[in-house]
């Protein structure tokens, strides 16, 4: 999975819109390889990341859980201690 494409359910506060669209960009680009496309591929590039925020927005309003929201704070301090210990070596 790409390290920039974080879990973005059952969190408080919710995902942002941006937040979705960000990750969907960052799906994109792996799958095509380009980090920016060229002008005969901006349009199907832009398209693909418009139609994956929608499914994805649509997908995280769609799902259930009965475990309470993790505190994003929290999990990016976490994610941060991770990372030191796996660089640190």
């Amino acid at each position: 999975m790409c390290r920039s494409i974080r879990t973005l359910f059952n969190f408080e506060p919710p995902v942002t819109e941006d937040e979705i669209r960000a990750a969907s960009l960052q799906f994109v680009r792996k799958v095509t390889g380009f980090n920016k496309p060229s002008k005969v591929n901006e349009v199907a590039f832009l398209k693909a990341v418009d139609e994956i925020t929608g499914i994805s927005e649509r997908l995280l309003r769609s799902l259930q859980t009965g475990a309470p929201p993790k505190d994003r704070e929290e999990e990016a301090a976490k994610a941060h201690e991770r990372a030191a210990h796996r660089f640190s070596m």
